[in-house]
């Protein structure tokens, strides 16, 4: 999603002005961000991703939760809350004192790549995300081909270990869950365009 700035306000201004004006903003210690909507594949990617994950930790009885893009996600070190477009809590979910709307305790992270978004997800977001002791996995997914890097964490350690996958014929595997999900279940009805075609970034 491609961040709009706006003014600066105070964390309760930033709650009231998302609920009177029905809009998400990201909140980056007292200066917020109007997030745009994504194109198509990037809304495809999104949903089947979730659905995939749902669907794995379902059949597994798994006592992990699925959460969407309309979940925030607070980095109290930072004073900042992020739209992840998936996040994965296991176990209970914790969230900031008097702020239950928030999550602080992923296991997992998604967020699918643009353009405009690819370099803040791969750098400054994926830095502030890993300041969250919980966070052990990350997942970016490209909306211009089918191609998936999972970025793992094992518990006690600060080292990332990352895994490419590629084509339709790939599995990839998210070492946190204990799942494995197909690129041809991820991308299904995904049609793939030049990146520097506009019509499809966000």
């Amino acid at each position: 999603m491609t961040a709009q700035r706006v003014k600066k306000l105070t964390l309760e201004e930033y709650v009231e002005l998302e609920r009177t004006t029905n809009t998400k903003y990201e909140y980056h210690d007292g200066e917020v961000f109007a997030l745009a909507g994504g194109k198509l594949n990037h809304s495809r990617l999104s949903s089947r991703i979730l659905v995939e994950l749902t669907n794995e930790l379902k059949s597994k009885k798994s006592n992990c939760e699925v959460f969407n893009s309309d979940t925030k996600l607070h980095t109290e070190k930072f004073n900042k809350y992020f739209y992840p477009d998936s996040m994965v809590v296991c176990g209970d979910f914790q969230h900031p004192e008097n702020f239950e709307d928030a999550i602080t305790n992923p296991t997992l992270i998604v967020e699918v790549l643009s353009d405009s978004t690819e370099a803040y997800d791969r750098g400054e977001k994926f830095k502030k995300y890993q300041s969250l002791p919980s966070f052990m996995e990350y997942i970016l997914i490209s909306q211009y081909k089918p191609m998936v890097e999972v970025f793992y964490r094992e518990s006690n350690s600060n080292i990332w270990q990352i895994n490419y996958y590629e084509g339709l014929e790939a599995t990839f595997k998210l070492q946190s869950l204990s799942i494995e999900i197909t690129m041809e279940a991820l991308y299904e009805r995904v049609v793939f365009k030049e990146e520097t075609d506009d019509s499809e970034n966000t």
